[in-house]
C-alpha cells in the first residue's frame, strides 16, 4: 500500500524518469538494434492514439454546452497569436538574424496549443476542466488559420517552402483527428451508449493514467532528439533556455489572468500546458528541423512545473 501511493503521488517524475531510463536501456540492448525503425514507428502510431483517447475522455465528463467560450480566454488567445506574429515579422525583415533557429523555436512554444492533458491536470488540481477543454478547441482553430498564413511568408533556409494551402492542410490534417473526431466520439457515446458511457464516468483517473503513459513516450523521444541532434552545444543551450523563458512566462501570465477572472487554475494550464507532440512536428516539418527539439525541452519544463503543482496541491488537501 505505502508503494502504491508513493508512486500515485509522485507519477510524473515516475514517468519522466522512466521515458529517459527505457531510451537508454532499449539503445543499449544491441539485439534489438533491428527493432528501431519498427518502434520509431510504432511510438508515431501511438502518441496520438493516447492523446485521442485522452481528449475524448475529457469530452465525455464535459457537455457540449460546457464548452462555450469564456471572456478571459480572449487574452490568452491574443497573447500566444501577437507574440508569434511579431517574432515571425521580425525574422521577415531580418532573415539573416544570428540565432535565428532560436527566435523560431520560441515561436513554436508561444503558439503551440493546448495539450490535450491540460484538462487532465486541471482535473487533478481541482480546477475547471471544461474551461480547459474549451480554450483547447480554440486554440487549436487559431494555429490553424495563423501558422500557415506566416509560414507562407517565413522562408526558412533550413526548410521547405510551402504555400499556404499546403500548409494548412498539413496543420488540419494534423489537428482535426485530435480535436473534431473525439468530440464526435464522445457525443455518439453518451447518446447512444449510456452504460458505457457511464461506465468511463466511473473511471475518474484513466485519463490520468493515459497521461503518464504518453509522457513517458514523448521523454524518450525528446531524449533521443536531442542525443541524435547534430547542433552545436550553444544552440542546444540557447533553444532549452528559450523554452524555459517561453515555459515560465506562460505560465505566469496565464495565472495572473486566471486571477483576475476567477479561473486561475484553468488559465495558468491552458497557456502554460503545451502539446509538445505538435510542436516537435511543426519544428520538422515547416521549421529548421533541429527547431523540434524546443518541444522536447519544453515537455521536460512544463511537466517539472506540473509535477510542483501537484506536489503543492497534495500538501494543501
Amino acid at each position: 500500500m505505502r508503494l502504491f501511493n508513493f508512486m500515485k503521488n509522485w507519477t510524473l517524475p515516475i514517468a519522466m524518469l522512466s521515458g529517459v531510463a527505457a531510451y537508454y536501456l532499449y539503445v543499449n540492448i544491441h539485439a534489438l538494434d533491428g527493432t528501431h525503425r519498427a518502434v520509431h514507428v510504432l511510438i508515431g502510431y501511438l502518441q496520438p492514439f493516447l492523446l485521442f483517447c485522452m481528449l475524448f475522455v475529457s469530452f465525455c465528463r464535459v457537455g457540449i454546452r460546457e464548452l462555450k467560450p469564456r471572456r478571459w480566454m480572449l487574452q490568452p488567445l491574443a497573447i500566444q497569436a501577437f507574440s508569434y506574429i511579431l517574432m515571425g515579422l521580425l525574422l521577415i525583415l531580418m532573415p539573416q538574424l544570428p540565432g535565428r533557429v532560436i527566435m523560431e523555436s520560441a515561436m513554436i512554444c508561444m503558439i503551440c496549443p493546448t495539450a490535450t492533458a491540460a484538462a487532465v491536470v486541471t482535473t487533478q488540481l481541482r480546477g475547471n476542466s471544461s474551461a480547459v477543454v474549451s480554450y483547447t478547441c480554440l486554440i487549436n482553430l487559431v494555429v490553424s488559420l495563423l501558422v500557415p498564413a506566416m509560414l507562407s511568408f517565413l522562408h526558412d533556409p533550413g526548410a521547405p517552402h510551402m504555400d499556404f494551402e499546403t500548409s494548412f492542410l498539413l496543420v488540419l490534417a494534423k489537428v482535426f483527428p485530435l480535436l473534431i473526431l473525439p468530440l464526435v466520439a464522445a457525443w455518439m457515446v453518451r447518446h447512444l451508449f449510456p452504460k458505457f458511457h457511464a461506465a468511463i464516468l466511473q473511471q475518474k483517473n484513466l485519463a490520468f493514467h493515459l497521461w503518464a503513459i504518453s509522457l513517458s513516450l514523448a521523454i524518450g523521444v525528446s531524449v533521443r532528439a536531442i542525443v541524435h541532434t547534430n547542433e552545436s552545444v550553444w544552440h542546444l543551450i540557447g533553444i532549452a533556455i528559450a523554452s524555459l523563458v517561453c515555459c515560465l512566462l506562460q505560465f505566469g501570465v496565464g495565472r495572473v489572468i486566471g486571477r483576475r477572472h476567477g479561473e486561475t487554475i484553468a488559465a495558468t494550464q491552458s497557456l502554460g500546458q503545451k502539446n509538445t507532440v505538435f510542436a516537435i512536428w511543426m519544428g520538422y516539418t515547416f521549421m529548421n528541423p533541429v527547431t523540434a527539439l524546443a518541444g522536447g525541452f519544453y515537455s521536460v519544463w512544463h511537466n517539472l512545473v506540473n509535477s510542483w503543482q501537484l506536489y503543492r496541491e497534495r500538501k494543501r488537501t
